[in-house]
Formats: structure tokens, C-alpha cells, sequence
């Protein structure tokens, strides 16, 4: 077709092209309906952003980013250059502990991301190395106090090493489905809470149950969407106790943690 032949058709479509101002309003209203639902459905739950809080250096090549804190112990980031350590301490609280990104070393325990690791209050922790450096979520720390954190190096010093933490490694466990492309696997749970990871296939998704104890999630790799709430690796999201997200997925797959801690509610949800 000539050009001039093209020029006559582009004409000819212009008019039937031309977008409609009452179907425009319509889409716009539409969307922000929409967008309301959705925050309305949200507001219950709360995020925390990777930058949403500085790191702050707690000696030369360590550092640490508080993303929450509670009566149980603060969670935060923390990240070692390489070749950096942290001291001989005792736990105040139970502490849990996951590797993101590098390595860290505990005695014999060479740790790397998505290792899982637990220690219990008035346990031991003896010098902590990282040879590559790594990022680390611990959940349960006195990190966030400076009080909190005397005691706990000053504890270091005290005889006995309490009880025995808990490893459990990215190729330890078994994991079950819970969904479409979506598995899970149990990393400690007693009484008073559970902890687990949930791994998402690219285009996976699945409705969990109504929430029956307060839960925190960490992303550990990829992108997760809770409801329409997008999170990366390295971002918290708290859900209360009651509440439940409509849906779970991720587009590009994605593995995130989640601790429930608190007293049992009864489920009125969909089971997975």
C-alpha cells in the first residue's frame, strides 16, 4: 500500500479512534473505586519499607536498620562487612535469625541465604564471624535498645550456655503445598507461636485462612503481592490477629517468612 493509501485509512479510523469523554469519565471513576476498595481492605495491615528507616552503625563494619520493636525484643537488619564480627552475648529473648544475603559463620555452622536459625532466652552466642559479609533479619533482639544491648553483652560474660539453638537450613525440612505453585515449610513452633517459610512459583498464588495469632513476614528473595501490597526482599509486613489477605502471589517468584505469635483466635477463613 502506497503511502498516500495509508494517509487515506489513518484518516478514515481518526474519528472512530477518538477516545469518548463519557467512557473516559466512566473508566476514571471506576479506578478510583477501585483504589478506595483496596485501601479500605489494606489499612489494617502495615509495611515497613527498606528505606523507610536509616542503618545506624553500631561499631566499624557493623550496622543495623530497626524495623520494629516490641515488648518481645526488637526486629531489624543487620549487616556485616566482610571479615566483621559480633561479640560473645546471651539472649534476653527467644531470637530468631535468617540469612538473606552472603554468609555468616557460627562456630561450625557456616550459614548461607535462607539458613534459619533460633535461639532461646538466656542462651549463649559466642563470637559471630562473617568472612563475605552479609544482611541478616533477627526477630527477637535487644539490638534496638542500648540498655537491652548492655545486658546482653555484659550476660555473654556469665557461665553456661542455656539451651540449645535450632538450625534448619535452606536444604533441611520438608516442604507441603498449600496452593497453586505455593509451598511451605514448619521452622519451629510451640505454644505461643510458629514460624515458617512460604515459597511462591512465578504466577503461584494461594487464599490463606483468617489469621488466628499476630503476623510478621519478611520477604527473603523476590517479590511478593499480599492482596494488592507488593513487597520485595528485605521489606516487613505486619498482619494482625482476625485479618487475612484476600490472595497471596508473586508474577516473578519469591520466598518470604512469616512468624505468628499470640493467643489463639478461632479460624473463619478459607482453608488453603
Amino acid at each position: 500500500m502506497k503511502p498516500e493509501d495509508l494517509n487515506a485509512v489513518d484518516a478514515l479510523l481518526a474519528p472512530a479512534l477518538k477516545p469518548s469523554p463519557v467512557a473516559a469519565k466512566g473508566a476514571r471513576a471506576r479506578l478510583l473505586q477501585r483504589a478506595e476498595a483496596s485501601r479500605a481492605a489494606h489499612q489494617v495491615f502495615t509495611s515497613v519499607r527498606r528505606e523507610a528507616t536509616p542503618w545506624r552503625e553500631l561499631m566499624p563494619g557493623v550496622r543495623s536498620r530497626e524495623l520494629r520493636s516490641t515488648a518481645g525484643g526488637s526486629s531489624v537488619l543487620i549487616a556485616l562487612d566482610p571479615g566483621r564480627a559480633l561479640p560473645v552475648h546471651r539472649h534476653r529473648y527467644l531470637e530468631e535469625g535468617l540469612v538473606l544475603t552472603g554468609g555468616m559463620q557460627m562456630g561450625a555452622l557456616d550459614l548461607g541465604p535462607g539458613d534459619y536459625h533460633v535461639s532461646f532466652p538466656g542462651s549463649r552466642h559466642d563470637r559471630i564471624t562473617s568472612a563475605q559479609g552479609c544482611i541478616t533479619y533477627l526477630r527477637g533482639t535487644s539490638l534496638g535498645s542500648m540498655i537491652g544491648l548492655a545486658i546482653e553483652l555484659l550476660g555473654g560474660w556469665a557461665p553456661g550456655a542455656g539451651d540449645a539453638p535450632v538450625t534448619v537450613t535452606e536444604r533441611d525440612g520438608s516442604w507441603r503445598s498449600v496452593g497453586e505453585g505455593v509451598v511451605e515449610k514448619v521452622l519451629w513452633e510451640s505454644e505461643e507461636g510458629r514460624s515458617r517459610f512460604v515459597r511462591i512459583a512465578p504466577g503461584g498464588y494461594y487464599c490463606p485462612p483468617t489469621y488466628q495469632r499476630d503476623g510478621e513476614f519478611m520477604v527473603v528473595a523476590g517479590e511478593i503481592f499480599f492482596g494488592d501490597i507488593l513487597l520485595r526482599q528485605e521489606e516487613l509486613h505486619l498482619a494482625p490477629a482476625g485479618s487475612c489477605h484476600k490472595e497471596i502471589s508473586s508474577d516473578c517468584g519469591g520466598t518470604f517468612f512469616i512468624h505468628e505469635q499470640g493467643v489463639l483466635i478461632p479460624t473463619r477463613g478459607r482453608s488453603p
